[in-house]
């Protein structure tokens, strides 16, 4: 079988691994004998080990931005003004135009996705062949690999709607899955994590950076594995499985709304910066070239008031039109193109707090989680009915304003059927919820 999925299990290793160094930066690491997969299979030693968690760490940001500006396209959060026609043309379908699938956004999120799965997988491997480790750092290095695989099955779910599950051997891949068992695999994986993590002492034998400040012991660590099992159960529809999963996360109703572990960008050799991140137009270049230029409804639709508008938007001196699309703001999401991008921040899972509890028909309950979020964001508390249809509008709302730009929108809309709310910018467009399976992995 050719695949994508297969080459990337050749070059994982061929790629520099990274050093943690510094407060915020992955730095190379140079291995005089060659990298290779074999090395570290076979009785790794304890750097090896902790070279493949950075690794893994790295690799987690692979596709970040490409994920995120294309599924916000499609989902009409903004447009994505640069020179790259297909931004325009392909992601909202101009004159019939259908999704590519061998594209940079079909394959881009894909492989970075399966690149750090790869690297999982082979410190999976590792820990079964090495005797470096103790059996207490075994199980820290095995809860950290399962809880970032569930992680990056999730966002894959996500784009793709499926997923390839096993792909442990390259010579030997298991078949794409449809959502439902990738999600079922996804809160598997979370569970042998936090098995792992309950056995794993009182700290790892590794490290990670700084964008884990405050979860990365075992028992920290077990709260963001513990974040993700009540995202999952949610996608699943479970909505009391999640819920007994965020009592055992980060998640503070009254705590710190952007708290939780975080993708930390750098300049330097080998690192990776934020592409969402946009250079703000000026009044001496209003036109800049390669713009994120938020949809005209994300501005028209707020309420009154909602401070989250002028936090991660700003008007442009000149509004931008680029394909017959315009529109008159544009991000400022992120500060510069160092800036953390959240994994998942205490914000997001009060809302999968408040989803829980409409799943679970504690709709009281999520009455009051919604009214954390609006509050924050200086809007009085819902007045609209305590139904679950009202309830589950206003918990979208407060989801496409509070994780604006951040790759859940067009998730949010395909899981609950309306995707054909989306308006259409131009006449000829069509909307797509789903990105195409990369056309390696179809044969």
């Amino acid at each position: 079988m050719k695949n994508n999925i297969k080459t990337l299990a050749i070059m994982t290793f061929i790629i520099p691994l990274f050093s943690l160094m510094g407060s915020c930066t992955f730095d190379e690491v140079v291995d005089p004998n060659g990298p290779s997969v074999d090395g570290v299979l076979k009785n790794a030693s304890k750097g090896q080990l902790n070279e493949l968690v950075v690794a893994i760490e790295s690799t987690s940001r692979n596709g970040l931005g490409n994920e995120t500006t294309s599924n916000g396209v499609m989902a009409r959060e903004f447009y994505l003004f640069n020179a790259e026609p297909r931004n325009t043309g392909d992601l909202l379908g101009k004159d019939g135009l259908q999704l590519d699938n061998n594209s940079f956004y079909s394959v881009g999120s894909w492989n970075g996705n399966y690149r750090c799965i790869k690297n999982i997988n082979l410190l999976i491997e590792a820990i079964a062949n090495t005797d470096a480790a103790t059996e207490s750092e075994k199980n820290g290095y095995l809860g950290f690999a399962k809880t970032m695989m569930a992680e990056e099955l999730i966002q894959i779910l996500k784009s793709y709607a499926k997923a390839r599950i096993d792909v442990a051997d390259p010579e030997n891949l298991g078949p794409i899955v449809d959502f439902n068992e990738g999600i079922a695999k996804a809160r598997a994986l979370l569970e042998e994590g936090q098995q792992h993590l309950s056995n794993a002492g009182s700290s790892f034998a590794f490290r990670l950076s700084t964008g884990f400040s405050g979860f990365d012991t075992p028992s920290t660590f077990s709260e963001f594995n513990r974040a993700w099992a009540g995202v999952a159960a949610v996608y699943d529809g479970d909505g009391n499985a999640a819920l007994t999963a965020l009592a055992s996360s980060y998640m503070d109703l009254t705590g710190d709304l952007n708290i939780g572990p975080k993708h930390i960008f750098g300049l330097g050799g080998g690192d990776q910066a934020n592409t969402v991140f946009k250079v703000p137009s000026t009044a001496d270049k209003p036109n800049n070239g390669d713009q994120i230029v938020v949809h005209n409804t994300w501005i028209a639709d707020a309420e009154p008031g909602d401070l989250r508008v002028a936090q991660k938007s700003a008007l442009r001196t000149n509004p931008a039109s680029q394909d017959g699309l315009n529109g008159t703001h544009e991000t400022r999401l992120y500060d510069s193109d160092t800036s953390p991008i959240d994994f998942l921040r205490n914000e997001e899972l009060i809302l999968v707090y408040a989803e829980a509890n409409i799943l679970a028909n504690n709709l009281g309950e999520a009455e009051d989680a919604l009214n954390i979020i609006r509050n924050s964001a200086n809007l009085p508390d819902y007045s609209g009915a305590q139904t679950t249809e009202a309830l589950t509008t206003e918990m979208l709302k407060q989801r496409r304003y509070s994780l604006w730009a951040e790759n859940h929108r067009m998730f949010d809309l395909r899981r609950y059927g309306l995707s054909n709310t989306l308006p259409i910018d131009r006449a000829g467009d069509q909307i797509f919820n789903t990105m195409p399976i990369p056309l390696p992995e179809t044969y």
